[in-house]
């Protein structure tokens, strides 16, 4: 991992991402993500989350830490980008799964 949590490509593992990605709301990040263009930076405050603070912060710490997302400092915010080149490569057609389910939150 770099010094922000982000985990290298080849560390990347199939358990923690699926972790990841059992929570309704993290699902609903990586496929709001997954169908924007390429490249593209959220912070964590527009998906609109139905949670406190505290609680984005953990959710998107979570997705940080399994590899699903890369995130940047923004001043005083965060953004969040879709690492869809690394997890394309390290568990191909999982993005695929993720955006043909039917939104559930």
């Amino acid at each position: 991992m770099d010094q922000e949590s982000h985990p290298k490509e080849d560390e990347i593992v199939l358990g923690t991402v699926l972790s990841a990605l059992a929570d309704p709301l993290r699902r609903r990040v990586i496929m709001e993500l997954t169908q924007a263009p390429s490249g593209t930076e959220r912070t964590c405050a527009s998906f609109g989350l139905p949670v406190s603070k505290a609680t984005l912060t953990h959710h998107f710490r979570v997705l940080r830490e399994a590899g699903l997302i890369r995130q940047v400092d923004r001043g005083n915010s965060r953004a969040a980008a879709l690492r869809r080149e690394e997890i394309d490569k390290r568990l191909p057609g999982l993005l695929d799964l993720v955006v043909a389910e039917k939104p559930t939150v």
